[in-house]
């Protein structure tokens, strides 16, 4: 029976449908296609629900994406019964797709799962013409990343948490808690697939919400998560700020030498101060060579200008950047290199 019959609006139903509400209202227009990423699991579920009851109230088509990796012997069968929940919801398109999960050097199961995933997402967003797909990832999740986040010492980019909109991708859960979404499931007559990787403690992510947190929460008293999702906010907010101010002054300071090389003004760059700095050299390897450089990155650059002592060129994942007078240029090396091989887990 479509969702819209069901007779039972309670808090966490409310709550949730609300949520979804704003961002279609916020981020999509009236005869956009959008897609829910369905696992079947209680937090997609639940974002299915709402969606399959808002989307037409506000004028949009709502369709799923099941993406099925493979990687349990039932997952075909998991894929087919979530699919067949977003049918029963009212959702159209429905489609499944299988992918191949394949590791590169430096990647884990877990992370080579999400690359194929999102590539599968993305594809699909594509070929169906959809402008936005929504995701079921909730403040509780945004509390684990930014954990997690803190206790690498990522620095300041990975405490950002996820944003509410990353491009085609939309979360409105971020501000709804993990057990909303579990009771709202329940509230509307829907089984949601428990997926037991998500009690496997061989996953930290696994780890930090079944051990770490609950016993901040014990220590500390409750709140931890809420504080968490709030941190991440705050800083998203800042970084967001610094970021448009590096910008504004990478126009003032690059430009470009006689050979095509990225030239940054040395008397520009030691003036501004350092979140500046760094920012404005992570825009000329970003935009200027698809390379994301880390913390570590940026300030041995940096250090051509504000700690010049004669030393030669700093060579970089594709890039090599030296001094030469008051100039410090950016210039492709061969093979050059791409952004995934200089991504680093500790981006500022």
């Amino acid at each position: 029976m479509p969702v819209s019959d069901r007779p039972r609006l309670t808090p966490p139903v409310a709550d949730i449908r609300r949520a979804v509400r704003g961002v279609l209202k916020g981020s999509t227009a009236p005869g956009d296609l959008v897609l829910v990423a369905l696992s079947g699991g209680p937090d997609s579920l639940a974002l299915a629900a709402a969606t399959a009851f808002e989307a037409p109230r506000a004028g949009r088509r709502a369709g799923a994406v099941i993406i099925d990796h493979g990687l349990q012997p039932d997952s075909a069968a998991v894929a087919e019964r979530a699919a067949s929940q977003a049918r029963e919801l009212g959702l159209d398109p429905v489609i499944v797709v299988r992918v191949t999960v394949t590791e590169t050097d430096g990647e884990g199961p877990e992370a080579a799962a999400r690359t194929a995933r999102y590539e599968a997402i993305e594809a699909t967003r594509k070929e169906l013409g959809a402008s936005a797909v929504l995701l079921g990832h909730t403040l509780d999740d945004q509390a684990e990343t930014v954990l997690l986040g803190l206790a690498r010492g990522s620095g300041g980019k990975s405490l950002h948490g996820m944003a509410i909109e990353t491009g085609a991708l939309l979360r409105p859960l971020l501000g709804v808690r993990r057990a909303d979404t579990v009771q709202a499931c329940a509230d509307q007559g829907l089984e949601p697939w428990i997926d037991p990787h998500n009690s496997d403690p061989a996953y930290t992510r696994v780890r930090v919400r079944e051990r770490v947190l609950p016993m901040l929460e014990e220590e500390l008293g409750p709140g931890i998560s809420e504080a968490l999702a709030r941190t991440a906010t705050t800083l998203r907010e800042d970084s967001e700020t610094l970021d448009a101010l590096a910008l504004e002054w990478a126009h003032e300071v690059v430009s470009t030498d006689a050979d095509g090389r990225i030239s940054l003004d040395v008397g520009g760059i030691v003036t501004q101060p350092p979140a500046l700095r760094q920012r404005i050299c992570r825009i000329v390897a970003e935009q200027g060579f698809g390379v994301s450089l880390s913390r570590r990155h940026t300030m041995a650059v940096a250090a051509l200008a504000t700690e010049w002592r004669g030393q030669g060129p700093v060579d970089l994942p594709g890039i090599r950047v030296e001094r030469r007078q008051n100039q410090i240029l950016f210039g492709a090396t061969e093979p050059q290199g791409s952004a995934g091989d200089a991504a680093a887990a500790d981006t500022e």
